[in-house]
């Protein structure tokens, strides 16, 4: 088995795709669009198979980044240390927060930890 697909509700839909299209080298499918619920999605596609399912609906809009059960962060990797520390540093200054700088962590992974433009975390690992 394997996960086929990760799914995010997003305030600005085109704002999180180019995110992770330019980042993360994903390619975007062309934009899913349900009229009568209001729904809008695009599946962001890696080279190694995963996908991300980006989603916007208008009747949700309440959102909370502090700790809660259930999602809590994603992580893609990057392949090296020195891609997470180029990357990490190329989204810091573009403006994006930086939560852990680039690091080996206890259980030795080489990470680092951002927040995308809609303030969810994905660190980003060797």
């Amino acid at each position: 088995m394997r996960i086929d697909h990760i799914a995010v509700y997003v305030e600005n839909l085109e704002r999180a795709k180019d995110f992770f299209v330019k980042y993360f080298e994903g390619h975007a499918n062309d934009k899913y669009i349900n009229e009568s619920k209001g729904f809008t999605s695009y599946f962001i596609s890696f080279s190694d198979g995963s996908r991300l399912e980006l989603m916007n609906r208008m009747d949700i809009t309440e959102h909370s980044f502090t700790n809660h059960l259930g999602y809590a962060h994603f992580a893609i990797s990057v392949g090296t240390k020195k891609r997470v520390q180029e990357l990490t540093w190329q989204l810091q200054a573009d403006g994006y927060e930086v939560l852990s700088e680039p690091r080996i962590t206890g259980d030795g992974y080489y990470e680092s930890c951002i927040l995308d433009a809609e303030g969810n975390s994905i660190e980003i690992t060797a």
